[in-house]
């Protein structure tokens, strides 16, 4: 069965720090863009930073750009998202989703979705 695991959510105080972790099963990250995004309350999903395929090509959002860092470990078949200097703005859930190797990084674009993990940023 194919599927998306998200983990690493949480509460967070303002300039604090966390890490998203997004494990893949049944899918080799060889051949897609995998990426995430998040929607806020009351907004449209959005992109904030895709990796595609194995050459490892990297794309952010503007908003998160200097502050949130994408990596995978093929080995594990695992990406991750560093977040530094997180502002209450970033709250929301955040999704690791998954598309085709063409894929731009937008949420239209992705074929699979993770369940979500909650992040707030509050003090």
């Amino acid at each position: 069965q194919s599927q998306l695991v998200e983990s690493g959510g949480g509460l967070v105080q303002p300039g604090g720090s966390l890490r998203l972790s997004c494990a893949a099963s049944g899918f080799s990250l060889d051949y897609y863009v995998i990426g995430w995004f998040r929607q806020a309350p009351g907004k449209e999903p959005e992109g904030v930073s895709c990796i595609s395929s194995s050459r490892g090509i990297t794309n952010y959002a503007d908003s998160v750009k200097g502050r949130f860092t994408i990596s995978r470990d093929k080995a594990k078949n695992t990406v991750y998202l560093q977040m530094n200097s997180l502002k209450p703005e970033d709250t929301a859930v955040y999704y690791c989703a998954l598309g085709p190797v063409q894929a731009a990084c937008v949420p239209d674009d992705m074929r699979y979705w993770g369940q979500g993990t909650q992040v707030t940023v509050s003090s």
